[in-house]
């Protein structure tokens, strides 16, 4: 028998006598059995879940162990063939998992009648122009679930999409209109429309309130666990002077690489990769640090060049290594050996990865996303952490990455604003 914590089932008795769900519920606070016990109740035939490609492989497992439904994993084909012929047959109860990037390609899943939908990390869904969101909210479920602990990372804009599935009915240029404030700016001849920076959002106490009428129901970490306190350190290192002088011409040529700022885009990259790559400063910091310590470090990085750097700085220090991202998930090193660094990449770790063995992560380069920001500090700081969790945040100096940094900081506030009541 499934034993639940008090919180969860606080969420589900909370929820009854809704059809749609939006489970927002801190990350490490169990939205996986929170959201499974809610579609059992929903009592569907037919039921579908919708991940992250590297979480397919947990939900098969999860429902295998734990519940008694036939469970398939829709990104084989063979599987999805079998799961839509018994979608028509209502002697069974079964549960279907695929990815985000493979569903909407799956055009037969558009045939699904009187079935749950469950989104895992529903914040994915939140472009609307994007196929995945227009597959999904095209299909007809007779109950949704949605799960996150970073609905919109912040962007109240970006909240449609979920609601919408919740069944707000409200069209999405209304409530743009009634919650957002949008200002236009001219750039290159065109008009361009975008949130505006000083006061981005309106009637906040409203947008709430419609939330959790539509079955939104949000639960922080301290309201629910006496978790270790978090501690945060930025490291602070010299900006290499190339990074001035490319800023001053917007090109520069590093290590025979040649950087051309000629757009926003590229010189925001270019400006990031020299502060981090680029930056033989940040790179001995990083050295000093891991030399400093023999503890489990979890490292959070972006480019692949980064990866290079900081395999070199580990290796040269005998240090075991383990990986996470786009070409590899290996923790073998993380899970067998106590001084062991895991190697990070956002897109592929900062979300559903249970890393508590370790208490300390270094963010040797940021993230834009505030989303994956927030969710990659929750990977040690959760059910299970009895240490205290120590971050290192390595900032350049005067630099954009201190920019970014603020960004993230007042995204993490709109946040953590719609958690409250």
């Amino acid at each position: 028998m499934i034993k639940l914590f008090p919180h969860q089932e606080e969420a589900i008795n909370e929820t009854k006598g809704f059809h749609n769900i939006g489970v927002y519920h801190d990350m490490g606070l169990g939205k996986t059995f929170t959201g499974s016990e809610m579609m059992k109740r929903f009592d569907c035939k037919v039921n579908l879940i919708v991940c992250q490609k590297s979480k397919v492989q947990d939900w098969v497992e999860h429902f295998t162990e734990y519940y008694r439904m036939q469970v398939f994993d829709l990104t084989v084909k063979s599987q999805l063939a079998e799961f839509h012929g018994l979608s028509q047959d209502e002697r069974f109860y079964i549960v279907g998992i695929i990815n985000y990037e493979l569903a909407w390609r799956r055009k037969e899943l558009l045939d699904l009648k009187e079935f749950t939908l469950m989104l895992d990390e529903s914040s994915l869904i939140q472009n609307q122009k994007a196929k995945q969101t227009k597959f999904i909210l095209k299909m007809q479920p007779a109950h949704v679930i949605l799960l996150s602990g970073t609905p919109v990372g912040g962007k109240y804009e970006n909240l449609w999409s979920q609601m919408h599935l919740l069944g707000w009915n409200i069209t999405e240029t209304l409530y743009n209109k009634q919650y957002v404030n949008w200002k236009k700016i001219d750039s290159g001849g065109f008009t361009h429309k975008i949130v505006d920076k000083d006061d981005p959002y309106k009637n906040v106490e409203r947008l709430k309130k419609k939330m959790r009428e539509h079955g939104a129901i949000f639960k922080k970490t301290e309201e629910c666990f006496d978790l270790p306190e978090q501690v945060f350190t930025e490291i602070k290192v010299k900006a290499p002077k190339e990074y001035w002088k490319f800023l001053k011409n917007e090109y520069i040529v590093i290590d025979g690489m040649e950087l051309i700022g000629d757009t926003s885009l590229t010189k925001l990259l270019y400006s990031r990769q020299i502060c981090s790559q680029y930056n033989k400063e940040k790179i001995e910091a990083f050295n000093d640090l891991v030399a400093s310590t023999t503890d489990r470090l979890i490292v959070f990085y972006n480019f692949n060049e980064e990866l290079y750097q900081l395999k070199k700085v580990c290796e040269e220090l005998g240090r075991p290594i383990s990986e996470i991202n786009g070409h590899m998930k290996d923790l073998t090193a993380y899970e067998q050996e106590s001084d062991s660094i895991t190697l990070c990449q956002y897109q592929s770790a900062s979300k559903g990865l249970n890393l508590q063995k370790c208490n300390r992560i270094v963010y040797f380069s940021l993230t834009l996303s505030s989303e994956d920001f927030e969710q990659s500090k929750k990977r040690i700081h959760r059910i299970g952490q009895k240490n205290t969790c120590f971050y290192y945040l390595m900032i350049c100096r005067g630099t954009v990455e201190e920019q970014i940094l603020k960004n993230l900081k007042e995204r993490k506030d709109f946040t953590d604003d719609l958690f409250k009541e």
